[in-house]
């Protein structure tokens, strides 16, 4: 095993427990089996909207961080196709779900997303390009590794079914497989401090896509 795959390791290590809990979640098993309310649904794919439009900031600003051209590109993509896929999936899921795009961003952020969002943000702007890094992706290996969980299980309803293709597509997946990529050689660079950094950052966005989750199971709201 390299050191590249042993940091792979240990950073699988620090969120495994937390994709396990993701798994067992109620929302997710209610994809799987098609029983989730539309409701929880309309809930997370409305605060998703929300999420995606700060994620590409993040992402621009992981691209201007960058040391690497090819980091620059890759992030900038990214971004263009977080913007991208809020204007293709979510509009078509929305309508399927009795609303617009229009309607759903008009809609308040609630606590979680925008507790997540922010930690997302203060990640990208006060900290180092590892540090951003460590943030943003969480998001991919763990949506990659759910996408594909629920492919394998299947959904009877096709609402769900079209959800999960999009996460279980393999651009997404090679996606993902380059954020591990480019994760593993900015930990190769750094200090053992630094690679410490870049597990703290995404153990807690980790734990924020878990309460993610959550929230859209229980249709957060503000309690005042």
């Amino acid at each position: 095993m390299t050191d590249g795959d042993r940091f792979v390791a240990a950073l699988w290590s620090d969120i495994e427990d937390i994709y396990a809990a993701i798994l067992a979640h109620p929302f997710i098993t209610g994809l799987g089996d098609g029983t989730l309310p539309r409701p929880a649904f309309r809930h997370f794919i409305t605060q998703d909207a929300h999420y995606l439009r700060e994620y590409a900031r993040v992402l621009t600003l992981c691209a201007t961080k960058a040391t690497h051209d090819d980091d620059v590109t890759m992030f900038a993509s990214h971004s263009a196709n977080a913007v991208t896929a809020e204007q293709t999936l979510h509009t078509w899921l929305l309508t399927e779900l009795g609303t617009t795009a229009e309607e759903a961003l008009a809609e308040p952020v609630m606590p979680t997303t925008l507790a997540y969002t922010n930690y997302l943000l203060a990640s990208a702007y006060r900290g180092s390009y590892a540090e951003a890094v460590g943030a943003v992706l969480p998001c991919y290996w763990l949506y990659a590794r759910v996408g594909t969980h629920l492919r394998a299980v299947g959904s009877p309803d096709p609402l769900y079914a079209r959800w999960i293709e999009a996460y279980a597509d393999p651009d997404f997946q090679e996606a993902t497989n380059h954020i591990l990529t480019t994760t593993t050689r900015i930990a190769w660079e750094s200090t053992p401090g630094t690679q410490l950094l870049i597990r703290n950052r995404a153990h807690t966005a980790a734990r924020y896509e878990y309460l993610f989750w959550n929230a859209a199971w229980h249709q957060e709201q503000w309690p005042i």
